[in-house]
């Protein structure tokens, strides 16, 4: 808008003129001025006078405007303060973006109908609106000692094209827009026809509907989910919650008219297929295990750094079955790092002794490459459940122990290990390997069918249980052996030298005393003359003499444990009396007792057993008792009252009963039979 300044040079200056001639030559034509005074038509003589654009004035020169022209319907000050306190409020964007109606609807933000855009640039100007009441000094220059609505509605409605604000430009309706804003903040903006739920045609109730429908236990199609709803609200049908037997009121979904709200096919259709209507409807259709691997959001990890940081468990019958149809049942252990099989056991049954098999073998591995305790194991609970409180408790065996949630097999490592020894190895190496149902046409055996009486039998080549046991751990070792899929951490590794060059550096060493008691076998024996016991048909050796004293009171009966090898060999056993852990004991070997024919094993076991009985001897000397006389009452009186005499005591022979082990060594025989000679 364009203002107008008279300067009549010849009739001098006006009193109430807005600036003197000399200050808008300065202003005007001055380029060195900080001002840029608009002349929109420069003077030409007499009658022809300058025009001037108000806005471009000073401010003190606006506030003479307003003064001398007041109730012209628009206040340059206004105009002017607003046009430099704009600014695009980032919150009010955010918050209209993430704003979600109560049927999940967005604001519209098509190119079209950009609602979202509009309410920012409304709630920008509104900002700079309530900047101008803040600022009082402003306000009173401005307007005076009271706020003229219409000057700021004007002010703001003046700038409606450069903005593009959609704010009302009655100054009643401006003036209850900016008192709302002032205390609902962003959201009073909003259109309420966006959140009235009448102008659905699909409302809240009838979605429910439409879902309770759909999750029949009959798994209806859309279109019989469509039927059955025409059918209802037409009174055709009635519709019942089993929970509480009330019926459904055909009326709630009627519209104005009191005419049933009819929906096209399509229209179902698209209520069911939204993303959150398919989960709900999923989740009563489907198992729990479908639920989990098509909807069900699931945790992101990766591997740990070192091996042993973490082992998996799990079970899996062989995808080639026996002969009579059943399949073999098999047990692994991984190491989730490498991925190697590190423990396995085959049955053909899946009992608690495949589970305890497979540790046991796991284990053997461990001792065998003197390998530490697996920092945590990851275990499931069916068949484990049995040994919750003892061998897979935290703390006993291994330091922790994650029980996976039942139904979520890709929580299990183990599953992703038993998947990808199928389809890198078993696939190969045998016929038959895969799923029916598997999209991957090369991943699904081909399947023949019988038609019989029955007509439930296919053909399939069916093997011995010891040929797929055999075919089952050859597959082991070759999965072992492959390359670590991950090539670029480990670059030219397999899985098992990664197993084995990358243990964790913090892992304690193994008890084999509390590992044998959960997982060896067991013998109730005992001790015989405070030296062996015999267990699995074979002598076994206290450690010391000494043991004997942790034995309770004429109790000789123990329990020994032990863990034999791959070829069913013990060498040592781990003993305990009433559940107290006694002592560590190594095999007792016989040796040769001819002399000629010892050989240097034969030497070796003489003299364990020697210094064995030596150490006997030496507790039974060190340790004999004190020998005393009984003298009765009488005698001791009779005694005391007798003078006293010194007799000379016999003397002593201190020699000690001769070994007779020494007969066994061949150079003492040899000596003395020289000094017979």
């Amino acid at each position: 808008m364009q203002d107008l300044i008279r300067n009549d040079a010849e009739e001098g200056q006006p009193s109430d003129a807005i600036m003197s001639e000399s200050n808008y030559k300065k202003l005007a034509f001055n380029k060195s001025s900080k001002y840029n005074l608009n002349v929109v038509r420069k003077a030409h003589g007499l009658g022809c006078y300058a025009l001037v654009e108000v806005a471009s004035l000073p401010e003190r020169f606006r506030f003479k405007v307003n003064a001398k022209y007041p109730n012209q319907a628009h206040n340059m000050i206004l105009r002017k303060w607003f046009d430099e306190h704009y600014y695009h409020d980032d919150a009010a964007r955010s918050f209209y973006s993430i704003h979600r109606f109560e049927n999940g609807d967005p604001i519209p933000f098509d190119k079209e109908n950009n609602k979202q855009h509009e309410y920012t640039v409304n709630a920008s100007v509104l900002n700079a609106v309530i900047d101008f009441f803040n600022d009082k000094k402003m306000m009173k220059r401005a307007m005076g000692s009271r706020i003229k609505w219409d000057e700021m509605a004007e002010a703001v409605a003046f700038y409606q094209n450069k903005y593009g604000h959609t704010l009302p430009t009655n100054p009643s309706r401006f003036k209850e827009k900016v008192l709302q804003y002032q205390s609902g903040g962003y959201a009073v903006l909003i259109s309420k026809k966006f959140a009235n739920q009448n102008t659905r045609k699909v409302s809240v109730k009838t979605e429910q509907l439409m879902l309770s429908i759909a999750a029949l236990p009959t798994n209806p199609f859309k279109s019989t989910v469509h039927d059955l709803y025409i059918q209802f609200v037409n009174g055709e049908l009635d519709i019942c919650d089993p929970s509480t037997g009330e019926l459904f009121n055909s009326a709630d979904f009627y519209d104005k008219k009191g005419n049933p709200i009819e929906l096209s096919d399509a229209t179902i259709t698209n209520y069911l297929n939204k993303p959150k209507n398919k989960a709900l409807i999923g989740k009563l259709r489907n198992t729990q295990w479908d639920f989990n691997n098509a909807y069900r959001p699931h945790h992101h990890r990766h591997a740990p750094v070192y091996s042993f940081s973490k082992i998996s468990m799990d079970d899996r019958d062989l995808p080639r079955r026996m002969h009579g149809g059943n399949s073999v049942k098999a047990y692994y252990v991984y190491d989730v790092t490498s991925g190697a099989v590190i423990g396995y056991s085959h049955s053909k049954l899946k009992t608690k002794d495949l589970f305890v098999d497979c540790i046991r073998n796991m284990f053997r591995t461990i001792i065998l490459n003197d390998w530490c305790i697996p920092a945590q194991a990851e275990v499931e609970h069916h068949i484990v459940n049995n040994y919750a409180d003892g061998l897979m408790k935290a703390g006993i065996i291994f330091p922790f122990v994650r029980w996976c949630n039942p139904g979520n097999s890709q929580e299990k490592r183990a599953e992703h290990g038993n998947r990808a020894k199928k389809y890198s190895v078993e696939k190969d190496n045998h016929v038959g390997i895969g799923r029916w149902y598997l999209k991957n046409e090369a991943n699904r055996p081909k399947s023949e069918k019988i038609y019989d009486e029955e007509n439930n039998n296919y053909r399939e080549k069916t093997f011995d249980y010891g040929e797929l046991v055999a075919d089952d751990i050859s597959d082991i070792r070759e999965y072992n052996n492959m390359k670590h899929p991950n090539q670029k951490l480990y670059p030219g590794m397999t899985r098992w030298e990664v197993l084995s060059q990358n243990m964790n550096p913090d892992l304690a060493p193994i008890d084999k005393a509390v590992l044998c008691k959960f997982i060896g076998e067991r013998t109730a024996t005992t001790i015989r003359r405070n030296q062996y016991f015999t267990a699995s048909n074979l002598k076994f050796c206290l450690s010391s003499p000494k043991v004997i004293e942790k034995l309770e009171p004429n109790n000789y009966s123990i329990e020994a444990y032990y863990l034999p090898d791959e070829n069913g060999d013990v060498d040592e056993t781990y003993i305990y009396q009433n559940g107290v852990y006694i002592d560590r004991c190594q095999l007792l070997s016989a040796y040769n007792e001819a002399t000629c024919e010892q050989t240097d094993d034969d030497i070796a076991m003489y003299t364990e057993q020697s210094k064995y009985v030596s150490q006997f001897d030496s507790m039974i000397k060190d340790d004999k008792i004190q020998k005393v006389v009984i003298i009765k009452k009488e005698e001791s009186m009779r005694i005391n009252s007798a003078s006293a005499k010194i007799v000379p005591l016999p003397k002593e022979d201190n020699q000690e009963e001769e070994d007779y082990l020494q007969y066994l060594d061949a150079s003492y025989i040899k000596n003395r039979a020289a000094m017979a000679l």
